[in-house]
């Protein structure tokens, strides 16, 4: 099979191909496996962060990729939850112990045996790929290929950190960033709080146009002051002044959540701006997203069918993985980067 693959860790500044075109045998599974034929996968920030070494890959080579979308085309004997020829998603969760007190809980993602696709396992950059049956799911007629891609994770991850931030209908909600997460979550929230104002942060002329477009309340750069304190901030910058400055524009006992698996170090120093009495005194939080649990993405799916979620998307081949990537980097995105691995 065809696939796109790491084998080592790169510097994007300096390796603009970081990604190889190779031929891999076909994936064997277990019992209680099934073999996914990929149809799209989305492409993620936290592709660059695996790349760059931030949350490095647990073996090389690698596939990456871990907002898939496929159909079942082989399952082991003990697979009952799936049929030949259904069509499903895999996302960033891969496996978790299922034993421990957070996965008993349904907090999986706080397991310190999680397991993620495209990380920890092969993931969807790549004609075939495999995962517990429980870790797969059937995804809404409704959406097409290229929309249920992004659903998986950009999406699902940017849920939970609604979910984190404990939205009241009629608050003030903000995003600091406004790429593939963003402007899903913002989307769902529009449809879960119709009441909400929502304020953008970016310095991307494309990106403000792009939240005007879908019913923005304010747009503005990081540095500027919004009309009003927010009562909740999420923030998917891979920077760290944009924490800060959000910091400062929410309102007493307003929420920052901080949905990124890992920050970059280039702009680390501007914690030290931090004014403790004016920035985060009157009872402000700041939380962390942590991976994702299969509740997430199965709530989602269920959201996204409902409230007809359509996600802006920009579709590639697979063997342009590394363009798609570099222009993630670079900051040149509207909407979601899907790879169309079947029939592009």
């Amino acid at each position: 099979m065809r696939a796109m693959v790491l084998k080592q860790l790169w510097d994007l500044s300096k390796e603009r191909s970081p990604l190889e075109l190779v031929e891999l045998p076909y994936p064997l599974f277990k019992e209680n496996e099934i073999v996914v034929e990929v149809v799209t996968c989305g492409v993620c920030r936290t592709e660059l962060d695996e790349i760059e070494g931030r949350t490095p890959p647990s073996f090389f080579p690698i596939i990456l990729g871990h907002q898939i979308v496929g159909r079942v085309v082989e399952k082991g004997s003990k697979v009952q939850k799936f049929n030949l020829g259904d069509r499903v998603g895999i996302a960033w969760i891969h496996s978790s112990c299922g034993k421990c007190s957070f996965c008993r809980e349904g907090r999986e993602n706080l397991c310190a045996e999680f397991k993620a696709t495209g990380r920890d396992a092969q993931g969807g950059y790549a004609e075939y790929t495999m995962v517990g049956e429980h870790y797969a799911y059937l995804l809404p007629s409704t959406i097409s290929d290229e929309e249920a891609a992004p659903l998986l994770c950009a999406g699902a991850v940017g849920y939970r950190s609604l979910k984190l931030g404990g939205v009241t209908n009629g608050e003030n909600i903000g995003f600091s960033g406004f790429g593939a997460s963003a402007h899903l979550v913002m989307k769902a929230a529009q449809h879960l709080f119709p009441s909400c104002k929502f304020y953008v942060f970016t310095r991307s002329e494309k990106e403000r146009t792009f939240a005007r477009e879908l019913g923005a309340f304010w747009v503005g750069d990081f540095e500027e002051e919004p009309p009003e304190k927010l009562h909740l901030i999420v923030d998917t910058t891979p920077a760290w002044k944009p924490v800060v400055l959000s910091l400062r524009h929410l309102e007493r006992g307003g929420r920052l959540v901080i949905n990124a698996i890992r920050k970059e170090n280039s702009d680390k120093d501007f914690l030290l701006n931090l004014n403790y009495s004016e920035d985060l005194w009157m009872e402000k939080e700041i939380k962390s997203v942590a991976n994702v649990t299969r509740a997430d993405v199965q709530e989602f799916l269920q959201l996204a069918a409902e409230a007809s979620l359509h996600p802006e998307v920009q579709v590639y081949p697979l063997e342009a993985a590394n363009k798609a990537l570099l222009e993630l980097k670079d900051g040149k995105i509207r909407g979601a980067k899907v790879l169309r691995i079947k029939g592009y």
